[in-house]
């Protein structure tokens, strides 16, 4: 293989004079024999200024010690030292100085010279440092979040996160974010894939989660979610040329679950003094109506009692019989009046009957109903102890109705059966005190269940206790005896049937049936 020949002296003088890298040569001692144009263009210092000046002329003061003796104890040992000196230009501005020094060494084995390299780096300093801070901020800012953050890759792997998302997993007791996207995948359907595809972000999605270990062996937290998706260009070298892109996606989750509460309680609050409203307003009406009806039947007896007398008088012959009835004149004038004015008092009665509002129907889960009429009793469960067993069906069909007028009927019935559980009675000390809730799913109607330990109805009042004013309890005690009357129309205008079980001895069984989609359409509540 031919040997290389060498180059001409004067090719590596002019490569040092043209490098781009402020180059410096200097003896033993680090004093300068000779500097680039570009040492001069990075230190402005002009050649004739450093030539016998020691290279010490450039460093500054807030370079620390530490460093040189490294730089120095390095070059003793005749190897290359790299580091960064805080250097001084000319004009007395500072600058960061990536700075190589390799020692030459003679045939002799002594250091006889050193070559210096170095650039200019403090744009670049600064642009890292930049980067640095940012980066530190943004951590500091979404470690102290108040809302869990988590960045997933494209596997949906937790790839960052932040305290909040530390502690959703103590608390969850498994990944929050597997848990949360899968029930965004379910609410969304494909909708979430839709935005995945086109990268559209999602903003405010309330999701549920149940967690073993609340009330009933379940408890809900809820979380406001929102999802961006962003990509990252490849840093790595084989990417230069030939860019590639990670995608990720950035979860965040707001623990809603007290406002959700809070919410839930003022709906509750507002659905009980809606329903004791409306149970006022009906239990007035029928309370009214039952009045007129128990006023006109004497009335009307009245009235035709009166009638019977004016045709007898009217058959009277002899004169003795017509001189009784006109002493009896003013006698008929008072009848007359008292009959007038009785009318117009029923009349006026009627008048006061308070209008029946329409409610519009619409399918309705009884289940839900149901929940909500256990919320709004649950003070006087607990006041009373009683033990609350719930079986709702897993899958119940929706039923046509008014969600006021249901949830007001069965607010009722539950009432009756605390207040039956309530009634102290001989051999019940000891009994359990204990109501089922049951809803059931059969081929062609929904029923609902409702079961007490109290004393029970006696089989010969199973139909009477649905009559208008038949009350156990006395009208002493501030019951009409309306309330199941009213719980019948309200089943009845629904298309359905209640009862009360007479084949169930352990207190009282009442059972409500509603056919699916007999409601009708605007029905008064």
């Amino acid at each position: 293989m031919p040997a290389t020949p060498d180059l001409p002296p004067q090719v590596f003088r002019q490569a040092v004079e043209q490098a781009a890298l402020a180059i410096s040569i200097t003896d033993a001692k680090a004093n300068i024999l000779y500097a680039n144009p570009a040492f001069e263009r990075v230190t402005g210092y002009k050649l004739a200024e450093v030539l016998g000046n020691n290279q010490s002329m450039l460093s500054y003061k807030v370079t620390p010690g530490l460093v040189y003796e490294s730089l120095w104890a390095q070059l003793a040992r005749q190897r290359a030292w790299n580091g960064m000196l805080v250097n001084r230009r000319s004009d007395g501005s500072r600058y960061l100085a990536d700075l190589t020094i390799t020692p030459v060494v003679g045939a002799d084995g002594k250091t006889s010279h050193f070559l210096g390299m170095h650039r200019d780096v403090t744009e670049v300093h600064h642009l890292e440092r930049q980067v640095q801070n940012q980066k530190a901020m943004i951590e500091s800012v979404v470690d102290a979040a108040q809302v869990a953050i988590c960045l997933l890759d494209e596997r949906d792997h937790v790839v960052l996160d932040n305290q909040e998302y530390k502690k959703l997993i103590g608390d969850l007791g498994r990944e929050p974010a597997s848990t949360l996207l899968t029930n965004l995948r379910q609410q969304m359907g494909a909708g979430f894939d839709l935005a995945r595809r086109r990268r559209q972000a999602v903003r405010h999605r309330e999701v549920k989660v149940e967690l073993a270990g609340g009330g009933h062996g379940q408890a809900t937290r809820w979380f406001a979610c929102a999802l961006s998706w962003f990509e990252e260009q490849d840093a790595s070298a084989d990417a230069f040329y030939e860019p590639t892109r990670r995608h990720y996606l950035l979860l965040t989750a707001q623990d809603i679950t007290e406002l959700k509460r809070q919410q839930e309680a003022i709906r509750i609050n507002s659905l009980a003094a809606l329903l004791t409203e409306q149970e006022r307003i009906q239990s007035l009406r029928e309370t009214l109506a039952g009045a007129v009806y128990q006023l006109e039947g004497p009335l009307n007896t009245l009235t035709a009692a009166v009638r019977l007398l004016e045709r007898r008088r009217g058959k009277g012959e002899d004169s003795a019989e017509r001189n009784e009835c006109q002493r009896e004149d003013a006698f008929d004038v008072a009848i007359d009046t008292a009959l007038r004015d009785s009318r117009t008092a029923l009349d006026t009665l009627r008048a006061c009957i308070p209008h029946q509002q329409n409610e519009v129907m619409q399918p309705l889960n009884l289940n839900e109903v149901l929940r909500d009429v256990l919320k709004m009793a649950t003070a006087d469960l607990l006041g009373s102890g009683i033990v609350v067993e719930w079986y709702p069906a897993a899958e119940l069909p929706p039923v046509r109705g008014g969600a006021t007028q249901l949830a007001a009927t069965f607010r009722h019935l539950l009432a009756n059966a605390i207040e039956a559980m309530n009634e102290r009675r001989v051999g019940d000390q000891g009994r359990e005190r204990l109501v089922r809730l049951f809803t059931q799913f059969h081929a062609d109607h929904v029923e609902v269940i409702l079961e007490d330990t109290g004393p029970g109805i006696p089989a010969e009042w199973r139909y009477k206790v649905f009559e208008p004013f038949f009350t156990t309890k006395g009208a002493a005690r501030g019951h009409l005896g309306m309330g199941l009357s009213m719980a019948q129309d309200t089943v009845s205008r629904h298309g359905g049937l209640i009862d009360v079980d007479p084949d169930y001895a352990e207190g009282c069984r009442v059972r409500v049936q509603f056919p699916l989609g007999a409601a009708r359409d605007g029905m008064p509540t």
